[in-house]
C-alpha cells in the first residue's frame, strides 16, 4: 500500500493557509477518486481507496504541521510500510507559486513538517511532492506568510496545481 501524507494544520482557522497546500490538494485528489477521508486513527484523519489500480492511504495528520512526523510514524508502523512507500504532499516556499516538484530524500530546508517526519521515521529517504507557494516579497516573516490564506487569484489557480500534483502522484505510483 502507498501512504500519501498530506501536510497542514487541522481546523477551520488554517483551512485556507498556504501551509495547508498539502491537505487542500490531497483532499481534492482523494475526492476525485471518491476516497472518503474520515477515519480518525493514529493522530490523523485517513481514507483508503485506489488510484489507477494502486491501493492508497491518504493521511491528514492532526498533530499540527510541526509534529506531522508523530502521525506519519504511527501510520507507517501500524501498516508495516517502509518509507519508500511514503509520499508527502507539502508547501514549499523555495518554489514559485504554481510550480510542483517531485523529490526523494534530502534535507528539510527549514520546513518543520518535513523535519518532524525525518526525526520520527529516522530517515530523510522518502518521496515528496513539493507544492510551490513562493516567498513573501514584502518583508512579511515567512511564518506569517505561510500561515496566511491564499489570495483569491491563487485560489482560482489551485485546480491547475492539483492537476499537476495528481499527474506526478500517478507517475510515482506507477514507478515505485
Amino acid at each position: 500500500m502507498k501512504i500519501i501524507a498530506c501536510l497542514g494544520n487541522p481546523g477551520k482557522k488554517y483551512a485556507g493557509n498556504r501551509h495547508n497546500a498539502g491537505m487542500i490538494i490531497g483532499a481534492e485528489i482523494a475526492r476525485r477518486y471518491t476516497i472518503t477521508i474520515h477515519k480518525k486513527e493514529h493522530d490523523a484523519i485517513m481514507g483508503i481507496g485506489t488510484i489507477d489500480g494502486y491501493e492508497c492511504l491518504f493521511v491528514m495528520p492532526q498533530t499540527y504541521m510541526n509534529n506531522s512526523g508523530i502521525a506519519v510514524q504511527k501510520v507507517l508502523s501500524y501498516y508495516k510500510e517502509n518509507p519508500q512507500n511514503l509520499i508527502v504532499l507539502h508547501d514549499e516556499i523555495e518554489l514559485q507559486f504554481g510550480h510542483v516538484k517531485l523529490k526523494f530524500g534530502g534535507g528539510h530546508k527549514g520546513h518543520n513538517g518535513i523535519r518532524s517526519i525525518q526525526q520520527h521515521i529516522g530517515t530523510p529517504d522518502f518521496y515528496r511532492i513539493q507544492i510551490g507557494v513562493g516567498r513573501p516579497i514584502d518583508g512579511t516573516p515567512v511564518a506569517d506568510y505561510v500561515l496566511s490564506d491564499f489570495t483569491t487569484e491563487e485560489k482560482n489557480n489551485l485546480h491547475q496545481i492539483t492537476h499537476k500534483v495528481q499527474t506526478i502522484l500517478i507517475e510515482w505510483l506507477k514507478s515505485t
